[in-house]
């Protein structure tokens, strides 16, 4: 989708500079700039994509907290698992 839009010839000009310092189109380098914007002025989307990534890893997290506290009971208990060795 292509829209017009009238921007600060200083604004212009500096955006200029910074697409073919980092190689990249002038088009890439405002849709980059004004993603970034709405991001820092709509913070619940940035909570609700960290809860969608937590909400992903959490059944990871969660068997990852079972294991560990698991092996730390059985290290407080004395018991020995079969090819572990404790040190310490």
């Amino acid at each position: 989708m292509k829209t017009a839009v009238s921007i600060q010839d200083e604004v212009f000009a500096e955006a200029e500079r910074l697409a073919r310092r980092m190689k990249r189109s002038r088009s890439e380098v405002y849709t980059r700039a004004l993603a970034e914007y709405l991001a820092r002025h709509a913070p619940d989307r940035v909570t609700e994509a960290l809860n969608r990534g937590l909400d992903e890893i959490g059944e990871q997290t969660d068997n990852f907290v079972r294991t560990a506290a698991r092996r730390v009971l059985a290290a407080r208990s004395g018991e020995r698992r079969p090819g572990r060795h404790m040190v310490g």
